[in-house]
């Protein structure tokens, strides 16, 4: 019972250093960590506005990202061309082999094209394309007047709206994206409008001058998915296409001949790219994401320089710059429509990226005096 009631010596040591008063060494730890967090604070507290900019500078740059990616995401919908693997190559026959143009063979050449229209319509419908077999069926038609066509891929066509031979007022149109033989119809409806529209004009001039308008299809234009996002690849294959169409066509009506180049969207680029040396009176850059200059005085071309953009146009919201990547050209430079590009800036309405040559339009009357040459009645924007 004793040995119960009394604390062995281990029981007495641990009762001990529980007991015992603190080291005055230690004690003083947690109140020097404690002084020292405080003055951490303080002196986080009063470095001076510069010390966090670099945080300022990270946030600004991670705006102008998701700025950048937005404007990729806009400019894709508006210039990326189409992939073609993602259908099979439709067969159809090599172009017609044609003289050069003259006034001359201009029926032999429009004959030739529209057979060769009618044999590529055949060849699709026996490879099971109903879509394009009825494209090219329609361009058959005895009605049409093609300086060339090619079935092959995509499809190219350039046709002639009215009186080549005799026409001394001229207008090219070059599309933009999408457009081949399946969506032609869209872009021979905007030549067809203008077409219309200087016939109007035409009929209140005494003069009378003989108008004609050229929709050319000459090239793979861009469409909406593909890798070649925001490059000039598809414009700088596709000028010496378009230089070598303007010298046949000045074969045709001459050098006295007002020839106006009407470019849309993507076009626009084509024709920045071929504008140096292009034998042509006017260019009209409508709706344009950049011509692939930063003036219009970098295009090095004589002929006037026009540009439009309809007010609900979303070609606006693509960023005009552009930037050498891997040897890339990644953008399209100086928004055409700006002071700094100096282009003779003209009104182009309330439209939007498809209404350019709509009829009735502010920009379809626009175009059709810039194509006349009454340039002093052009409305400026």
């Amino acid at each position: 019972m004793e040995l119960r009631a009394k604390p062995n010596a281990a029981r007495r040591a641990t009762r001990a250093a529980h007991t015992a008063p603190p080291d005055p060494a230690e004690q003083a730890k947690p109140a020097e960590q404690s002084e020292q967090a405080q003055q951490a604070q303080q002196a986080r507290q009063a470095e001076p506005a510069e010390q966090s900019s670099p945080s300022r500078r990270g946030r600004a740059v991670v705006r102008r990202l998701r700025r950048t990616a937005l404007a990729v995401l806009v400019t894709a919908a508006v210039v990326v061309p189409v992939s073609a693997a993602a259908r099979p190559r439709i067969p159809a026959p090599a172009p017609a082999v044609l003289a050069p143009l003259t006034t001359s063979t201009l029926d032999r050449a429009y004959e030739a094209n529209r057979a060769n229209a009618a044999e590529a319509s055949r060849m699709a419908a026996d490879h099971g394309d109903r879509t394009r077999a009825a494209a090219d069926r329609a361009l058959a038609a005895p009605s049409r007047h093609f300086l060339s066509f090619d079935g092959r891929g995509q499809g190219q066509a350039v046709e002639v709206l009215g009186d080549l031979a005799h026409a001394d007022r001229v207008a090219v149109l070059v599309p933009g994206s999408d457009t081949t033989l399946e969506t032609y119809g869209r872009f021979r409806a905007a030549a067809l409008a203008l077409h219309n529209r200087l016939n109007q004009f035409t009929q209140l001039n005494p003069l009378n001058p003989h108008t004609a308008v050229i929709a050319w299809l000459g090239y793979e234009t861009p469409g909406t998915v593909s890798t070649t996002v925001l490059t000039t690849g598809r414009a700088e294959d596709a000028a010496p296409h378009l230089k070598g169409f303007i010298r046949e066509l000045r074969g045709v009506v001459g050098e006295k001949a007002h020839v106006s180049l009407l470019c849309h969207s993507y076009g626009t680029v084509v024709c920045g790219r071929a504008a140096q040396g292009l034998d042509v009176d006017d260019m009209a850059l409508l709706g344009s994401p950049g011509a692939g200059a930063d003036s219009a005085a970098a295009l090095h071309t004589s002929a006037r320089v026009w540009a439009a953009r309809g007010a609900d146009d979303w070609v606006a919201n693509v960023p005009h710059t552009h930037a050498d990547l891997f040897g890339t050209t990644v953008g399209f430079g100086t928004d055409p429509v700006s002071p700094a590009f100096g282009a003779h800036v003209f009104a182009a309405g309330g439209g939007g990226h498809s209404d350019y040559f709509k009829p009735g339009s502010v920009s379809l009357d626009n175009l059709a005096r810039i194509v006349l040459g009454a340039t002093s009645e052009v409305t400026r924007a």
